[in-house]
Formats: structure tokens, sequence, C-alpha cells
């Protein structure tokens, strides 16, 4: 993520929320990203963790690594968009 995209929002990398650590997080719009690998690819623990996060207020944007280094603009907007509240699928 290029800092200056997201200027005026503070993220924190490998952050521990209650039994997980997220990727990244901001506090202030309580909003988790996380970048998943092959190893991800249905993953009970992650819809367990993904729930418990949603009941303490979060919302879960999930990207496939892949995705991130071939489509990093469209992974920006679709994180501004959830940060600013218009909640845009992501890619």
């Amino acid at each position: 993520m290029r800092a200056s995209r997201f200027a005026g929002y503070k993220f924190r990398r490998q952050q521990p929320l209650g039994a997980y650590i997220v990727d990244f997080v901001c506090f202030e719009r309580r909003v988790v990203v996380e970048v998943d690998g092959s190893q991800h690819m249905g993953s009970s623990s992650d819809r367990e963790r993904d729930l418990w996060l949603a009941h303490e207020g979060f919302r879960v944007l999930r990207f496939w690594d892949n995705v991130v280094l071939q489509q990093m603009e469209s992974v920006e907007e679709a994180i501004l968009s959830e940060l600013d509240g218009e909640g845009v699928p992501s890619p």
C-alpha cells in the first residue's frame, strides 16, 4: 500500500486482535485488511476469524496475494472505498 493514497488513515501491521493476528488494521474505521496466499483457500479457520472480527465490529477485506501484486491500484481503490464508507466489493 502506498502511504500517500491512505493519508489520514493510520494502519497497524501484524496487530493482535483477540486470539488472532491480522495483517493490517485501521482502528479508527474498524477495517481489517488480510492478504492471503493459497494456503487460505477454503479455510474454515478464516471463516471463524472473520465472524469473530465482525462480531467485534470490524469489516474484513481479503485479497489474494497475487491480486495485490498484479492489481495494486484496484486493491487500493477497494480499501479506500471501505475506509470512506462506500463498501465497494474487493477485486
